[in-house]
């Protein structure tokens, strides 16, 4: 553990203590109403749990509430597509670049030329990431992203949540004209309702903090599992999605996020945030009150606390 001199009651309680500091800022949020199924969510929530690189997890408030993973899920659906395919491919379809528009803007994929999307973490990003993952039907495509998540965190049962699938899909007019703005461009190939589908579903597929935690750690751990020694991420890919986590990972807070908490980052408008301390800790958080920038309120604040407290920073 990173912390020899801590048992895991006295890292239980920084973790009650931080989470005690954060959660008054829950009420300053809003719900990710606009899809109808996420605004249903209790904005009082809030979680967090760590998993150590020896297996040890420790976690205070709500990880155990089930959430779907939505954006954080761009991370594995990239992890897929670049081993499918070659590092130069994927990237002459998706760009490497911040960009500081929100995450579901058309603005730049209109105006740049080519008209591909800056990363893949923005919306048409994932998108054209996920018209690259490879299978001969679109089940085959989504089962190979829900096994890679459930490999990751240990959990055989980890599945789509149905109605949250459904409640999205029926949204997704933003995101479809992104796909079809797209293929008219030539970024993607293929029937995009399928290919929006797929998008949807690894959206919706859903978990708790502890789970993401787990996933977070393996990451740390350069995709080394931490109880069997395999290496289910290669060490290059590991790398590159840590990578887009510093620079893209919370849409287009990721330069202030960096200065105030500084860890490799993914959030989604659930309210999950999959965090990875390299070679030290994954952290997973939960909290559906977002702020005007799509991010868990509370979440952030959570991991400024704690970041500072254990010196978490990478810079």
């Amino acid at each position: 553990m990173i912390f020899p001199e801590k048992t895991p009651h006295e890292i239980k309680a920084d973790l009650e203590e931080a989470l005690l500091r954060a959660q008054p800022y829950t009420q300053q949020g809003h719900l990710a109403d606009y899809i109808p199924v996420l605004g249903k969510s209790d904005p009082s929530m809030l979680g967090i749990s760590v998993t150590f690189l020896d297996g040890t997890t420790v976690s205070a408030g709500d990880t155990q509430v089930p959430f779907t993973m939505q954006s954080v899920s761009k991370i594995f659906s990239l992890i897929v597509a670049l081993q499918d395919r070659s590092f130069d491919y994927v990237f002459s379809r998706v760009g490497m670049e911040p960009t500081g528009d929100p995450f579901n803007s058309i603005v730049k994929l209109e105006t740049i030329k080519p008209h591909r999307p800056l990363n893949p973490m923005i919306n048409a990003g994932a998108i054209a990431v996920s018209s690259l993952v490879s299978g001969s039907t679109a089940d085959e495509r989504f089962e190979r992203i829900l096994d890679l998540l459930r490999r990751m965190s240990g959990r055989p049962d980890i599945q789509l949540n149905q109605a949250v699938y459904q409640s999205e899909l029926d949204t997704a007019d933003r995101n479809r004209a992104l796909a079809y703005f797209m293929r008219d461009s030539g970024i993607i190939e293929g029937d995009v309702e399928e290919i929006l589908d797929l998008y949807v579903r690894h959206c919706a597929i859903e978990l708790c903090s502890a789970d993401l935690s787990r996933i977070a750690a393996i990451l740390s751990n350069d995709g080394f599992d931490l109880f069997t020694g395999e290496q289910i991420v290669p060490l290059p890919i590991a790398r590159i999605v840590k990578t887009f986590m510093v620079t893209c990972g919370m849409y287009n807070a990721s330069g202030e996020y960096a200065i105030s908490v500084g860890v490799p980052s993914k959030s989604g408008v659930s309210g999950g945030i999959m965090a990875t301390v390299p070679h030290k800790m994954g952290i997973g958080v939960f909290g559906p009150s977002l702020d005007e920038k799509g991010n868990s309120i509370g979440g952030v604040k959570l991991l400024e606390e704690l970041s500072a407290r254990w010196n978490l920073s990478i810079f």
